[in-house]
């Protein structure tokens, strides 16, 4: 079990995250305000500098209106593609 942000599977969550706020029709700083965090904590969590938990993936997934169990389901199926 690999612990690394930089893992193949982070890595495709990271661009599921990208994928969704992008259809969501928000800016990094749009998404973040609606967070109420700062720009750079979607920019960091975007580039892999830091990992989500699952409470923070459950508040960004609210906000860009992502049900979570889909969004799982597809990094699921594209892993078992890999």
């Amino acid at each position: 079990m690999s612990k690394s942000v930089f893992s193949k599977k982070y890595h495709r969550f990271r661009q599921l995250l990208i994928q969704a706020r992008k259809v969501a029709k928000l800016t990094q700083s749009e998404l973040s305000e609606k967070l109420s965090r700062p720009q750079s904590y979607v920019s960091k969590y975007e580039r892999g500098e830091r990992r989500l938990d699952l409470i923070e993936f459950l508040e960004v997934a609210e906000v860009l209106e992502v049900e979570p169990a889909t969004f799982i389901k597809q990094l699921l199926e594209d892993k078992e593609e890999d």
